[in-house]
């Protein structure tokens, strides 16, 4: 592996595995295409539940520029599950303000993660390529995956129990089957073209310039973004601090502009200098984009599965790209497990395609409206805009119009609502999300957090009350009062915990029943339809 250029690119070297030379093509229980931080997540989380994967990329190379850059919570309790989250905090900016400006003054400001007691904060930044960096380091730490650069997929064929594809290498071509193919190859999905599959949606004209730069600057650590600003009259613009003081600046530039001509550093420096004023900076990279929120009608086509950008597309603004596609990956690895191992048959899969489709039409709808309102269509629509932003800092009405940018949060499945609520719950923990975090102390005195606590298989959280009950076999029972103490009340403020209350959740940490006392024969409904029985 060597480090190049000034945007930290990693390259791996191509190395011949053993299923090329077989007489007949090797056969493994899923195949991964595409090693992003998406198909990388995926197979983390499938091999840490015990499945052997196959993961392939056709370049040989991570770090092609910044691209994403800000991480949500929910995400990073996946990673931290996964063995990397306090890795990447560590390394990248911790931040939970943002603050809305029409021209020089500021319209409101919020808060992402007003309440204590999370181990993860509402966000970082860091740069995607170190992202992948700590993960593909993750991936050759695991015997189960088997990561091959330069290998790239150019013919496929499903069968009644499988998928077999060819690979293209620099030592040619060889076969491959497999139980389960997964599509994580981002928004140019060779995958998806060759299952022969298009997306319905909408691409947006607008485009936006978009620049990481070296400077020692002492703005806040908060999302700063600009209506109108002076600096960039007419348009609007946003920055964030990254690690090593990197900083990203999005510039709106119009449909009319030339993406080429706009890249060069001619035009790029005079904008930025007119934002940033005497301070001196270094252009680390830049790019110019326009974008689609979009999606495939289904995720799911017979044995092969789509996650990520492979699935579905949307804005830059409110982060939900990577993060919804991290989201993907967990939804769809226990539930792969779950088949392989005979738990569940294959249908469960379509409980993926179901929820992940929902949570890709949040995405795309708040996406779709946040870039209605940053880049109005009309005269109209831009005046309607300004009227909201002049109101905004005097009236709330008014601020809760304001679209900047959604951020992205963990979707509540609609497919988990109906299951098992025997009385009304009050707090934050909420049927179909995952739950909520909070400190909490082992029996043994340390001090820690819910979350890290929590198995990667069905779990049951119990409230000690008299006898401790019986789990079904292969579920954890955490007793709370006994093998985790809520010292601080939290767990009883946010679950509205009384004793006695049993809370049942799926392996990716989702509420999927509560009741106000323990039932043996309740958890083990609850759990048989979370895994489609």
């Amino acid at each position: 592996m060597t480090q190049t250029g000034r945007t930290a690119r990693y390259t791996y070297g191509y190395r011949r595995s053993p299923d090329q030379d077989a007489r007949a093509p090797a056969r493994h229980p899923v195949i991964v295409v595409g090693a992003g931080p998406v198909g990388m997540t995926t197979a983390i989380d499938l091999a840490l539940r015990g499945v052997k994967v196959v993961l392939l990329d056709d370049a040989d190379r991570i770090g092609e520029g910044s691209r994403g850059i800000c991480w949500a919570k929910r995400t990073l309790e996946i990673f931290d599950r996964l063995g990397v989250g306090e890795q990447l905090v560590e390394a990248g900016v911790t931040w939970k303000l943002g603050k809305v400006f029409l021209g020089d003054d500021l319209v409101y400001a919020f808060d992402l993660l007003p309440e204590d007691g999370h181990k993860m904060p509402a966000f970082i930044n860091l740069q995607q390529y170190a992202v992948e960096k700590v993960l593909v380091d993750r991936v050759l730490e695991l015997a189960d995956i088997d990561l091959r650069w330069c290998n790239k997929v150019v013919a496929l064929e499903q069968r009644n129990d499988g998928v077999r594809i060819t690979v293209e290498t620099p030592d040619g071509h060889y076969t491959l089957d497999t139980d389960w193919l997964v599509a994580a190859d981002g928004a140019r999905s060779a995958v998806r073209d060759l299952v022969g599959l298009g997306f319905a949606g909408v691409t947006f004209e607008d485009k936006f310039l978009i620049a990481d730069v070296k400077m020692a600057a002492e703005f806040p650590t908060e999302r700063r973004f600009w209506f109108d600003p002076p600096f960039h009259s007419g348009q609007s613009a946003l920055m964030h601090r990254q690690p090593d003081n990197i900083w990203r600046i999005d510039l709106q530039l119009g449909p009319e502009a030339d993406a080429q001509a706009e890249q060069a550093p001619e035009r790029v420096i005079p904008r930025l200098k007119k934002m940033l004023g005497d301070i001196p900076f270094d252009l680390e990279w830049v790019s110019v984009y326009r974008f689609n929120c979009r999606r495939l009608e289904r995720f799911v086509h017979g044995r092969v599965v789509f996650v990520g950008d492979a699935a579905h597309q949307v804005s830059p603004f409110g982060a939900r790209g990577a993060n919804s596609g991290v989201q993907d990956a967990e939804n769809l690895a226990w539930k792969l497990a779950a088949v392989l191992d005979g738990q569940a048959d294959a249908a469960l899969i379509d409980s993926y395609d179901r929820e992940r489709a929902q949570a890709a039409d949040e995405n795309i709808a708040h996406s779709t409206r946040s870039t209605d309102f940053i880049a109005p269509h009309s005269p109209a629509e831009r005046a309607l805009r300004n009227a909201v932003l002049s109101l905004a800092p005097h009236a709330e009405f008014a601020r809760r119009m304001v679209n900047s940018g959604r951020l992205s949060v963990a979707t509540v499945y609609d497919t988990l609502l109906a299951t098992l609520d025997e009385a009304p719950f009050a707090g934050s923990a909420k049927l179909g999300a995952p739950v909520p975090d909070l400190p909490v102390r082992t029996r043994d005195g340390r001090s820690g957090h819910l979350l890290e606590h929590l198995s990667g298989g069905f779990e049951v959280l119990y409230v000690r009350d008299g006898a401790t009950p019986s789990a079904p076999d292969g579920v954890k029972l955490t007793v709370i009062g006994e093998d985790l103490i809520d010292e601080q009340g939290m767990f009883a403020q946010r679950f509205d915990a009384s004793p006695g209350a049993t809370y049942v959740l799926r392996p990716d940490h989702h509420l999927t029943a509560r009741l106000r006392s323990f039932d043996a024969g309740k958890v083990d409904a609850a759990i048989s339809r979370a895994l489609g029985r």
